[in-house]
């Protein structure tokens, strides 16, 4: 098998893109970052992929009728590549069906709780807030619900006394940095299937 042809979406400061352009560099990812989409052209995201030199394909959604119309411009921007595997990494815009129908089981995403637990935005606040005793991070495949996909993989994180949401993202985001490549090795050598709800990791 050849290499895996990555798009990255993300928003914020890219540290997932970052790990993922690393395990690259570092020969522990058989990929390519083909793409990153951006939707916020101050993100600094914009310069990790520009010093790794990944094409980006950066816009701002007012600039459209709907998000049906920039989706359908980005999924152009994917063809035109040949993008195999979407890469959900810190995108904080909700996808539509432009998006979510055609790369069903070639889209995952990774999320700062251990789903279904706590979805949607600031699940690290939200873990806190409920006073749990473990939370962590999840991989799991898009559908079109609200990080409701099937989970591919989970890392654990305990929360210690006197955790403040500073402390707590600090660790989550560092099992993220972790898992989110390996994940995507696992997903490049052809090890996941996907059965209705239900994944494998084949060995």
């Amino acid at each position: 098998m050849g290499a895996l042809r990555l798009a990255v979406f993300a928003s914020g400061q890219g540290t997932n893109f970052q790990a993922l352009a690393d395990a690259v560099q570092q020969g522990r990812l058989d990929a390519t970052i083909e793409l990153l989409v951006c939707d916020r052209p101050s993100a600094p995201v914009i310069e990790r992929a520009q010093r790794a030199g990944v094409e980006t394909f950066v816009f701002k959604p007012k600039d459209y009728p709907s998000r049906e119309a920039y989706e359908r411009e980005i999924r152009a921007e994917l063809e035109k590549r040949g993008v195999e595997l979407i890469v959900l990494a810190g995108y904080m815009r909700i996808l539509t069906a432009e998006l979510v129908e055609p790369y069903y089981g070639r889209m995952i995403n990774i999320h700062p709780s251990l789903l279904p637990a706590f979805p949607g935005v600031n699940g690290i606040g939200q873990a806190l807030g409920y006073g749990v005793k473990v939370t962590g991070v999840t991989v799991h495949y898009v559908d079109g619900g609200l990080d409701s996909g099937p989970i591919i993989a989970q890392s654990i994180v305990e929360v210690q006394d006197g955790d403040t949401e500073e402390t707590l993202a600090e660790r989550i985001h560092a099992a993220e940095q972790q898992l989110l490549p390996r994940v995507t090795q696992l997903i490049a050598q052809g090890r996941v299937a996907i059965d209705g709800r239900k994944v494998t990791v084949r060995q």
